[in-house]
């Protein structure tokens, strides 16, 4: 085995010798494009949710979309590294750096360590927020949230790829394109980013941009979001089969057979199956043609459709 693993090693693509460096230098001051990735994935939430209502059936209006801007932006944020330090380094609660401003390892963000599940639970919290905050039907708004994510999720993984971490398992067969990153040792790897980036992301992104652009799913409420669910979690679930674990998470993944990230879909998955069942079994919404309802008026609010409850 490690005779195959060192003839692979000399064979794979040299990461190094790509020449990607992990931030843009501007002089005075160093942009990450892990940072990039993250504020390039909110515009285009913003922007691409913006010509979401003004199409027919928008649950929400453009004030809504404001603060769901800033509330997820937060959550994200907040809900990633919390869930991170939750499930997958436990030790950041409690480790403390005396020589630092921010000594709380748990506050230390640039120190790198985020967790999707927990930023999606973040989100969820932020849109449950405005939704109530609002009067807004809840699952609706997070069927329009969710055809945003995808892209979002795969700028991240491609800064991931580009700041050579969270690199793959070692390769057992002939991989064209494994590679042989500078901190995971002169082994040839999986590029699990670049799966990631394909199937969290890219993947994600166009079905949920053709669902509902050229479907109808938008009037069956928690369709969308159902379909997100089940196809994002499927993903991860798949190429975590690709990426290494977490060196404290190691042990764990070789004893239960199964890494965090995958326990951790394995809900998700059952989660979104149910709602799209769920969506599929309740009649369609209006249009808003006809026999709209009345309802108060809202400030920044789309026309009237007719909402039954959900």
């Amino acid at each position: 085995m490690l005779d195959m693993l060192t003839t692979a090693a000399s064979e794979a693509i040299r990461f190094s010798g790509l020449g990607l460096s992990p931030s843009i230098d501007l002089g005075f001051f160093e942009l990450k494009y892990y940072s990039l990735a993250y504020l390039a994935g909110i515009i285009f939430a913003y922007w691409h949710l913006s010509k979401m209502i003004k199409q027919p059936g928008a649950p929400m209006g453009q004030l809504h979309v404001d603060d769901l801007f800033f509330y997820c932006t937060l959550g994200v944020i907040l809900g990633g590294r919390l869930g991170y330090a939750t499930f997958y380094e436990p030790s950041l609660w409690t480790t403390f750096d005396p020589d630092s401003f921010i000594s709380w390892r748990v506050l230390r963000l640039w120190d790198g360590g985020m967790s999707f599940h927990g930023g999606l639970v973040g989100v969820v919290v932020a849109i449950g927020w405005v939704s109530w905050r609002g009067g807004l039907p809840f699952l609706r708004v997070c069927d329009y949230i969710s055809v945003n994510v995808g892209m979002g999720m795969m700028l991240g993984r491609l800064a991931n790829f580009i700041n050579g971490e969270l690199w793959g398992r070692p390769v057992e067969s002939d991989v064209p394109w494994a590679m042989v990153f500078p901190t995971g040792g002169e082994v040839a790897r999986h590029p699990s980013q670049l799966y990631q980036a394909a199937g969290e992301g890219f993947l994600v992104l166009v079905v949920m941009l053709c669902l509902f652009w050229f479907t109808r799913a938008r009037f069956r409420p928690g369709l969308m979001v159902g379909v997100f669910t089940v196809t994002i979690a499927a993903a991860r679930f798949a190429v975590e089969f690709f990426r290494q674990p977490d060196a404290q998470l190691t042990e764990f993944a070789e004893r239960t057979g199964l890494s965090m990230g995958q326990w951790l879909t394995i809900p998700m998955i059952v989660l979104g199956i149910a709602l799209v069942i769920w969506a599929l079994a309740r009649r369609e919404l209006a249009s808003g043609k006809s026999g709209t309802t009345t309802r108060p008026v809202v400030k920044g609010a789309p026309p009237e459709i007719d909402t039954e409850a959900v």
